[in-house]
């Protein structure tokens, strides 16, 4: 089945409403970590409903920017799961979650810097050489910024995709909240980014702390955000978006009331794309 078109992060509250209520979703993501198992009730639901959806895979483990080695192992173990479900792709953060066996369960920004940029392209080739397939590689939020960048974050991204021969997840509401928090301009980002690599959207709603903005997933998409994705809609074309909610999670029925939103701001009418 190909993904294309509007669909939703799977999470555990939705699994009997997806397989049993009328919806209107194209397609999900799961969270490639929540499967890594041998069996039972994530792995029985997961099975069902890949057999009604394209699905993509979507990790947060990967820590492609840290120096420790890539776990071998992790890896084996996220391409015999796209074995099993046979993913329109595999994604995962540019950032890094640990370092010298340390996991400190967050995504943080790296260093833009060419030793950076060297390292990391080098890691995603062993990396997509271990799955069978190209990576997508996503940005994440960020909350500070380091004194020995040499370039924008927008700029090291786009060098990665080049580089390495992977692709782009374009998160939407990422790119807002780092444009709050850093104080640039998000079209900016938006057009610095390479069009034929941005393969997937994703939108997410934030939560605003009064002097920064933290990307929680526990709130609706904000007006800003929608406007930054008309931009990124018009400027990319028909990229498969989703919606991501990892708290807060309301019925089914409310995000797919706000999956309808996106799908309106989105179907973009080909003449109008940049």
């Amino acid at each position: 089945m190909k993904l294309s078109g509007f669909g939703l992060g799977l999470r555990p509250p939705h699994y009997e409403a997806i397989l049993n209520e009328p919806h209107d979703i194209d397609w999900l993501e799961v969270v490639t970590e929540n499967y890594l198992v041998p069996g039972g009730k994530p792995l029985h639901y997961l099975d069902r409903i890949r057999a009604e959806f394209p699905v993509a895979m979507h990790g947060v483990s990967l820590s492609i920017g840290s120096t420790d080695p890539l776990d071998r192992n992790y890896l084996a173990q996220v391409r015999a799961l796209a074995d099993r479900i046979e993913p329109s792709w595999i994604s995962d953060h540019l950032c890094w979650t640990g370092v010298e066996g340390l996991n400190v369960h967050d995504l943080l920004p790296l260093p833009y810097t060419e030793e950076a940029l060297a390292a990391v392209v080098g890691r995603v080739g062993e990396v997509q050489d271990a799955l069978g397939r190209r990576l997508l590689l996503e940005n994440v939020s960020s909350y500070l910024s380091y004194r020995a960048s040499e370039m924008t974050e927008w700029e090291f991204l786009r060098e990665v995709a080049q580089r390495a021969d992977c692709d782009i997840l374009l998160d939407i509401n990422n790119i807002y909240v780092s444009s709050v928090n850093h104080g640039f301009d998000p079209s900016t980002y938006l057009q610095a980014m390479p069009k034929a690599r941005v393969r997937q959207f994703h939108l997410a709603g934030h939560s605003d702390m009064g002097g920064h903005l933290i990307d929680t997933h526990d709130q609706p998409i904000v007006a800003p955000v929608w406007d930054l994705y008309r931009e990124a809609a018009l400027r990319f074309g028909a990229v498969p978006t989703m919606i991501e909610r990892d708290d807060n999670i309301p019925e089914l029925g409310e995000l797919v009331a706000e999956l309808d939103q996106a799908r309106r701001v989105g179907c973009i009418d080909t003449a109008e794309v940049a």
